[in-house]
């Protein structure tokens, strides 16, 4: 089993920026995939950003170029840098994982940007 826990999140000023972590637990070596996920008030959860094991990122188009995704794979901690935030980029974050062909969600943490 897997426990996701998020920090990090916040209210900031559209232009700011803002770094969530992602520790996960249990009885875990390596996790296959981790990732980010937000969903607005009212909106679908979307994909924000993964990363695999080896390395390798996606970003959904709104993202690239002002987040990065990162990832300890040590301490099975996952990081996304949020940078020039937008109102739009305003949801409940949720931390993703991928681990022996399962999926597991953290609690979720809120990042609300300001204009």
């Amino acid at each position: 089993q897997v426990q996701l826990v998020e920090q990090g999140g916040g209210l900031v000023q559209a232009g700011g920026s803002l770094r969530l972590s992602c520790a996960a637990s249990g009885s875990i070596f390596s996790i296959e995939r981790l990732g980010w996920y937000r969903q607005p008030l009212g909106k679908q959860r979307e994909l924000v950003a993964d990363i695999t094991s080896t390395g390798t990122t996606n970003y959904a188009y709104s993202v690239k170029g002002r987040f990065t995704i990162s990832r300890d794979n040590a301490e099975n901690t996952v990081y996304l840098q949020m940078n020039s935030l937008k109102p739009e980029d305003t949801a409940v974050y949720y931390c993703h994982a991928v681990y022996s062909l399962r999926d597991y969600w953290g609690q979720g943490t809120q990042v609300t940007v300001s204009s």
